[in-house]
């Protein structure tokens, strides 16, 4: 894949992706949403000598991945490509120091797991296994990474199985001042836990950090020298309920200490993360929200055991996402800015030269968001990419910090000007919670045009939350570009926006959080955007529940509902929500509330339910279950998609297959006649 070089000043290609034309909206092809991204997951390594992406195989199906490296004192010259195998996939890749680079694999697998991760105990489970290899720029050998012989005397040949199936080592921190060492996780074949070891890339030799047991985990490393600062340890101290402790290393004395006004409640669920430590005075930077909706900055000093009496950095209305520290000598470990998680991720730097030069893009780029990434120390070579709601990601180098060479775009055969408005807005739901929400727009609408046809369209999770710019899923654009508004209400029960909201949907599934899209529909309405006879609600996971709720809601505002890889039974999911005990407790016991496989006999509107057979998260028995119980009462539709599983990477065959079901389904099926 050979890069583009563009050698314009900044000034002149801001001018010229400005200049406007005149243009009648298409439909987005369904081929080009479901090909494979032309490039994604690029990053250049710390000493700015490499870059890595994984990329569409040139002149082939447009279904394939490959990985791709560039030589960054050669860059025009093109990358070198190493296609995936005819199994394993490659779905992304991060240039490491040392000239090496992981590489992430994904492929198909069937087998018994015997109660190893996700999927069935007993008889054989379709599923996908992941596996991470390193390898030289030279891509000539993949190696498990950081591989260690976990088979030991007495185990189990499933329990052997389990491990290569889950994995045994996975990387931790990068230490960007260390030219040959990161810290990595390694399970112990003997004693099943993870310790920590610092690994050489270049030996393969590791030395021990930390013996992490079932309930201790680390913190914070010291980013210079890999030194465990901060961990934490999961302590019961009732029936069913857990405190994290939080022990920070006493540099006097080395020992740990645990530090009370840090420990928390399991089940409070407050946000305490420790993200770094000032070298200078020795105290720690802290996200949380102890003292705010949001999460807030804080400094906390070890010493006195005391938060400062102000946050360092808070928002108003939104959430602080995370501090940015520098990573090169001349910057290390300083706070070069802060990300606000607003309606999209909103990047603030304090440090003059990351301000000026995000400055500089940002004029190149009008109306679209720019994201700087890697960068070397003196910032000659800054990896950046740019994206809105209108423009896919697409990924450049700044060269010398005047020239841009673009790397290339994920989708670039998407118009832009198929694409229609997006806003951030608020409306205020039956109880008067104000609930926050994304919409989007066909392209060339305007108000006090003909209202048009609309989707409620719920994330999933529950406990996530949509953010602003491309959607990575494709189905917003998909639909918007069909003539449809897209609504995606971030109902009570999302995370990052708030506590008060985030526990507002506990055991309120199919109840409150379902008011909640409901009456986003409704404000749709009376906004003059959305036709009331005109409404659908699409979602997945558990947007897909909340679809299959829409069904059996007595004075549906919907004329049809689809849900992908829906959760439809409260009864099967809170027994079996997931192995983990700690995830049981935090998420577990909020899955309450309405359970629509209880409810099939107040199905009232059509409904379409889609699956992939591998699927483990949610099985098919949820969507095939639900169909089986009212296809006799609505219309409805059910379909298996061979080899899908529950997580985007999909295939190209998985997205033409559901985007069609999705077409279709709106077009013919929904209501009298179609949405």
């Amino acid at each position: 894949m050979s890069s583009q070089t563009n050698t314009l000043s900044l000034l002149t290609i801001g001018v010229l992706l400005a200049m406007p034309a005149a243009h009648a909206a298409e439909p987005i092809p369904i081929e080009v949403l479901a090909r494979v991204p032309v490039i994604q997951s690029v990053s250049m390594s710390t000493d700015g000598k490499n870059l890595v992406a994984i990329v569409e195989v040139p002149g082939g199906k447009h279904d394939d991945t490959a990985l791709a490296i560039w030589d960054m004192d050669n860059l025009d010259a093109g990358s070198k490509i190493t296609p995936s195998g005819d199994r394993m996939k490659f779905i992304a890749a991060n240039a490491m120091k040392a000239d090496r680079v992981l590489v992430l694999g994904r492929q198909e697998w069937t087998g018994q797991l015997g109660g190893c991760g996700e999927g069935k105990t007993t008889g054989a489970t379709k599923t996908f296994v992941s596996k991470t290899y390193l390898t030289d720029t030279s891509q000539k050998k993949f190696e498990d990474a950081f591989a260690s012989n976990v088979r030991k005397l007495g185990m189990s040949e499933d329990m052997q199985r389990c491990l290569e199936i889950a994995g045994t080592s996975s990387l931790v921190n990068t230490l960007p001042l260390d030219p040959d060492n990161v810290i990595i996780t390694q399970l112990s074949g003997m004693t099943l836990s993870g310790n920590y070891y610092l690994y050489n890339l270049r030996t393969g030799e590791t030395k021990l950090l930390l013996k992490a047991g079932g309930r201790t985990s680390p913190g914070l490393f010291d980013p210079r020298t890999g030194e465990v600062l901060t961990k934490n340890e999961l302590e019961p101290i009732a029936p069913g309920e857990y405190e994290q402790r939080v022990y920070i290393r006493n540099p006097q004395s080395g020992e740990f200490e645990v530090h009370d006004n840090l420990t928390r409640k399991v089940s409070e669920r407050y946000t305490v993360n420790i993200v770094g430590r000032d070298e200078k005075t020795g105290k720690f930077y802290v996200l949380t929200d102890l003292f705010s909706d949001q999460v807030q900055a804080w400094m906390y000093d070890p010493a006195t055991r005391k938060f400062e009496d102000e946050p360092l950095i808070a928002h108003p209305k939104f959430s602080i996402g995370s501090l940015i520290l520098g990573t090169q000598p001349s910057n290390f470990n300083r706070i070069l800015g802060y990300v606000v998680n607003g309606p999209e991720a909103e990047v603030t730097y304090i440090d003059p030269d990351m301000r000026a030069i995000q400055a500089s893009l940002q004029k190149s780029f009008p109306g679209q968001l720019v994201y700087l990434g890697n960068y070397n120390d003196g910032m000659s070579r800054v990896l950046f990419s740019t994206e809105s709601a209108k423009h896919s990601p697409a990924y450049h180098v700044l060269l010398d910090r005047k020239r841009i060479v673009t790397l290339g775009q994920q989708r670039p055969d998407i118009n832009p000007k198929d694409i229609g408005e997006q806003r951030w807005v608020d409306y205020q739901a039956r109880d008067g919670m104000m609930i926050p929400a994304l919409l989007d727009l066909p392209a060339g609408w305007k108000q006090g045009d003909a209202a048009l046809p609309t989707i409620i369209h719920p994330h999933g999770g529950p406990w996530a939350r949509d953010a602003g710019g491309w959607d990575g899923s494709g189905w917003v654009p998909f639909l918007t570009s069909r003539g449809y508004a897209v609504l995606r209400p971030q109902y009570r029960g999302s995370s990052g926006l708030g506590r008060k909201l985030w526990l507002g949907g506990d055991a309120e599934w199919g109840q409150k959080m379902q008011d909640d899209n409901d009456d986003g529909a409704a404000w749709m309405v009376k906004q003059g955007i959305a036709a009331p006879d005109r409404l659908a609600i699409m979602g997945y996971s558990y947007g897909g529940f909340a679809a299959a709720a829409a069904v059996v809601r007595p004075n549906s505002p919907y004329q049809c509902a689809i849900a992908g890889a829906p959760v439809t039974d409260l009864g099967r999911i809170g027994r079996s929500w997931s192995d983990n005990r700690l995830q049981r407790i935090l998420q577990g016991n909020t899955v309450k509330g309405m359970d629509p496989m209880q409810n099939v006999d107040k199905a009232n509107i059509p409904v379409l339910l889609f699956v992939g057979d591998r699927d483990v998260r949610t099985p098919s028995f949820h969507a095939k279950g639900f169909y089986e119980a009212v296809r006799g009462k609505v219309d409805a539709k059910f379909a298996l998609i061979p080899n899908m599983p529950h997580s985007m990477p999909w295939y190209k065959s998985h997205q033409t297959e559901t985007l069609g079901l999705i077409e279709s389904f709106l077009k013919n099926e929904c209501g009298d006649g179609g949405l």
